[in-house]
């Protein structure tokens, strides 16, 4: 049995949760932690809001309402999404909590105690109508790479670059509108240069101090590539405190109206929160953080590589006691009817809305997330495509190969099982490649591949419906009865391999076919056998596992959308 750690890209508390985050993160995610339960591996699946940072601040001011009424708020609705959806976390817990705020600061006392920081003080921008450093969130301007005019101190959400607010061209604050003033301050800074030489061996080669924890070659090009450029660029140094009066305070003498980073405070937010649930699970959550045995998986967006590659591990090995990651499986982004998701725009299609205007179809979601996942670069969701995947796909292929095979049971065999009969070599072949297919999907969903191991479930499906077709039971019925019991307990016994396959990627479909069936699965290698279903077995009636979207449906969301 293995142990896993993995964790989910903790979402800013400022705003819902729309399907670029879904297919991003938190789906891809989902799928790997309910492959490895299935498999009997001992997983802890953590996410949780990021309730602190500049975004949250902003939000707050824009809505004249204080930080935590924005965060209780949008906590509970994305708590909610999340669940609607069945993305399955051990534990959804916030940074604001108590013990969080501990565990950040135990964090920042120890490697203040190893003099890890450097301390000074430099000039930053100020807002003198506000009286008030700005944080990179709170400044705007041109970002030098590509041009784009509204880029954060921080970050450039049109190229994904990092930044640091000096280097933004035209620079405005985002509280007054002018133009900032230059003013000193001091702060703790990470030098990251001097761990260059560490980070390339373990990011490049998978060696940290001569052991080899991971596999390069098991990491993302669009991972690897970005991490390359930014230590061959040489790494900077990088401020791990903030002028701001909301998020973790820095526990330390001058720390006086300053707060830890948010990219310091919200990945020690996983440690917190797994801390939390194993109290919960009276377990020790050393286990997971600190045992060498156990794999750390972080699942993100692109525009999180850097803080999950280099700032985090940087602080992680320097405390001397953590895991580090063994992937960092990073999606690039998804765009929409052709744009860039856009929340300030309300460009985008929110989780709450989606449910609300399909309120059983969230595995309809999940699957086309799934088939278009960014996973090596941008892709796009339009409510067309959306639409043609339901009805060519899972009602056309998936439903309707399980739906024949339930009602031709129930139409012949009075809902019970036939017996199997004589194979015939064909049979063999058919009944060999069910067995296959297991392994095809779980090696697809362990090295990330998660579209590879979505097609190949429908596959399954096609090679039921192909099976079905070339037989046609409901005319062999008449002429050779010992035959027909033979087809259709072959295609029952796929049925049942597709309740097992899909659990991970459709979690209520499985849900809905085991019922069907009458039935339920141990693990994953239940569907390596093809035999599951016995003889004389009472099914239950057929049941629609997806119905069909029509055209007018799509064109409401269209218009919703423009």
């Amino acid at each position: 049995m293995e142990k896993f750690i993995v964790t989910a890209a903790l979402p800013y508390a400022n705003g819902p949760i729309h399907i670029g985050h879904i297919a991003g993160a938190y789906l891809p995610a989902d799928i790997f932690v309910r492959y490895q339960k299935l498999k009997k591996n001992d997983v802890v699946f953590i996410c949780g809001s990021d309730e602190h940072g500049a975004a949250i601040t902003l939000r707050a001011k824009k809505e004249n309402k204080s930080p935590k009424e924005i965060i209780d708020l949008y906590h509970s609705k994305n708590k909610k999404s999340f669940e609607t959806l069945n993305i399955n976390f051990s534990i959804y817990d916030r940074t604001s909590s108590k013990l969080h705020h501990e565990t950040a600061q135990e964090f920042f006392k120890n490697l203040e105690s190893k003099n890890v920081f450097n301390k000074k003080t430099t000039k930053q921008f100020f807002d003198k109508k506000h009286n008030q450093f700005l944080a990179d969130r709170y400044i705007q301007g041109t970002c030098p790479k590509c041009g784009y005019n509204l880029a954060y101190g921080d970050q450039c959400e049109s190229c994904g670059s990092a930044l640091s607010p000096t280097e933004l061209r035209n620079p405005k604050s985002t509280l007054s509108g002018n133009t900032p003033i230059i003013k000193e301050t001091t702060h703790w800074y990470l030098p990251m240069k001097k761990n260059e030489k560490w980070l390339k061996q373990w990011i490049e080669k998978g060696i940290l101090e001569k052991k080899k924890i991971h596999d390069p070659k098991k990491w993302k090009n669009n991972v690897l590539g970005q991490c390359k450029s930014w230590i061959d660029g040489g790494l900077q140094s990088r401020a791990m405190t903030r002028d701001l009066d909301w998020g973790v305070k820095v526990p330390v003498e001058g720390g006086e109206k300053k707060v830890l980073y948010v990219w310091l405070d919200a990945p020690i937010g996983y440690i917190s929160a797994t801390k939390k649930w194993a109290k919960q699970e009276n377990k020790r959550w050393e286990d997971y953080w600190k045992s060498p045995k156990t794999k750390l998986i972080n699942f993100i967006g692109k525009d999180n590589i850097v803080f999950h590659c280099i700032i985090f591990p940087i602080i992680l090995k320097e405390h001397g006691e953590f895991i580090l990651p063994t992937n960092v499986p990073a999606n690039e982004f998804l765009n929409l009817e052709g744009g860039k998701i856009s929340t300030s725009r309300n460009h985008a299609i929110w989780v709450n809305d989606f449910i609300n205007d399909f309120p059983d179809k969230e595995d309809v979601l999940r699957y086309v997330l799934c088939s278009i996942s960014p996973e090596n670069k941008d892709s796009d969701f339009t409510w067309k495509d959306f639409q043609a995947r339901n009805n060519n796909e899972l009602v056309s292929i998936l439903g309707n190969f399980v739906n024949r095979v339930i009602v031709l049971t129930n139409k012949y065999w009075d809902g019970k099982v036939p017996k199997r009969n004589q194979t015939s070599e064909e049979d063999k072949i058919i009944l060999n490649k069910i067995s296959e297919f297991p392994n095809k999907i779980g090696e697809s969903i362990e090295n990330y591949k998660f579209r590879e191991g979505l097609y190949q479930l429908i596959d399954l499906a096609r090679l039921g419906n192909k099976f079905l077709a070339e037989q046609e039971p409901w005319k062999l019925y008449k002429l050779d009865s010992d035959r027909t019991e033979t087809v259709l307990n072959i295609c029952l016994q796929i049925v049942f391999s597709l309740s097992v396959l899909s659990e991970p990627f459709l979690p209520e479909t499985s849900d809905k076919i085991c019922k069907i069936l009458n039935c339920s699965f141990e693990s994953w290698n239940c569907s390596k056998k093809t035999n599951n279903l016995k003889p004389n077995h009472k099914i239950e009636e057929a049941k629609h596992l997806f119905s069909v979207i029509s055209d007018e449906k799509i064109q409401e969301q269209i218009d919703k959308l423009n």
